[in-house]
């Protein structure tokens, strides 16, 4: 019912990495990134060297949680590398037994779920399955390395109403399933896309979803306590990625549209990974209970939980003040000036709203 969505098992994951390896995408994605010189010059000889390289280090994945202890490892190294420090909070606020459907808002396309594990991680609390758009898995090696670290695919490629309704029924199922039955945490951002504009908004449609799979007889305030939703609020200091956004809202703006280029995504995912950063923070925050009218109610029930458990950084403020003309902090100044250089005034602009936006929503709570 769900092989065609769901992660992979222990018992797969010999023969997916077998695959992996042998996958030229996946060879040369590591080679322009590990040795982008030699990469350039003489690419058969990097893959090459990629291939034995992999063959070697990945020997002794023979199961799912080898390969997450071996990603929470190389996400300690990339927090001291590439963060000012990473903090989390609110891991009280619910009952940590029962397992629980976390949705955050969405700014890094990989980082959020990631850093969201390694806080469970810590407490020793089960990591999630984490949702993921068939949109980001243009190779099928893609979807392998994404599923076999616990991800789940969400179809939202499908060519008409009808496929796109039964794709929406089996994920409904899928999310119940896992929670109730197999006992496993999910992980679903709480939007399609990251956030680039900073506002960070539920889209009513992913609740219709997860109701999609409730029987007529059970109250929505029955089937919220069996989903258990806990919103989850995640700020980044710096966005590595806030130039590009700048750009592309920019773009979007003057425009109505903007065309990705290729890699562009790959090349997000790299930036937003090795990028400064600066401080990060994640607030785990009161789930979600009680009667509701409808999806939308839900959905904004969500939003205050995140929007007013957002920490702000003076990155957020500096932003905020210099676009009202208000007096601020000449050295975060600074270093926002020196996240705009290269961009025209409109592209300066986006980047600022980008960081004032949080502040403006905290105001409109």
């Amino acid at each position: 019912m769900f092989d065609d969505i769901r992660p992979y098992r222990d018992d797969e994951v010999v023969a997916v990495i077998e695959n992996l390896i042998n996958q030229p995408g996946l060879q040369a994605s590591i080679a322009s990134l590990k040795m982008p010189r030699l990469y350039q010059l003489l690419p058969q000889l990097a893959c090459a060297m990629v291939k034995w390289s992999l063959k070697f280090r990945v020997k002794k994945f023979h199961s799912i949680d080898k390969i997450q202890m071996e990603v929470a490892k190389y996400l300690h190294h990339l927090i001291k590398k590439s963060t000012a420090g990473f903090s989390f909070n609110g891991l009280a606020n619910f009952d940590s037994s029962k397992p629980a459907l976390f949705i955050s808002n969405h700014r890094d396309i990989v980082l959020d779920v990631a850093l969201v594990n390694l806080a469970l991680h810590k407490n020793g609390l089960n990591t999630v399955e984490a949702a993921v758009g068939d949109n980001l898995l243009h190779q099928p090696w893609v979807a392998d390395l994404m599923r076999i670290n616990k991800s789940f695919i969400v179809k939202r490629s499908e060519e008409n109403k009808r496929a796109m309704l039964k794709a929406s029924k089996q994920l409904s199922a899928y999310i119940h399933d896992s929670i109730v039955n197999r006992q496993q945490n999910i992980w679903i951002a709480q939007r399609e896309g990251r956030a680039k504009d900073g506002i960070d908004k539920t889209n009513a449609a992913l609740i219709s979803m997860l109701l999609l799979n409730k029987d007529k007889q059970t109250s929505i305030a029955d089937y919220l306590s069996e989903l258990n939703i806990v919103p989850v609020s995640i700020s980044y200091e710096y966005d590595p990625c806030d130039h590009d956004k700048a750009i592309e809202l920019a773009e979007r703006a003057a425009t109505g549209h903007y065309q990705k280029q290729e890699g562009e995504d790959l090349k997000s995912i790299t930036q937003g990974l090795i990028g400064q950063k600066g401080r990060v923070h994640i607030e785990f925050c009161q789930p979600i209970q009680g009667d509701f009218a409808d999806s939308k109610a839900i959905a904004a029930a969500i939003d205050k939980e995140i929007i007013g458990n957002y920490k702000l950084y003076d990155s957020n403020l500096v932003a905020h003040a210099s676009l009202n003309q208000q007096a601020a902090d000449s050295k975060v100044m600074a270093q926002l000036d020196k996240r705009m250089e290269n961009l025209n005034a409109e592209q300066q602009r986006w980047l600022l709203t980008m960081y004032a936006n949080p502040v403006t929503a905290k105001q409109q709570l």
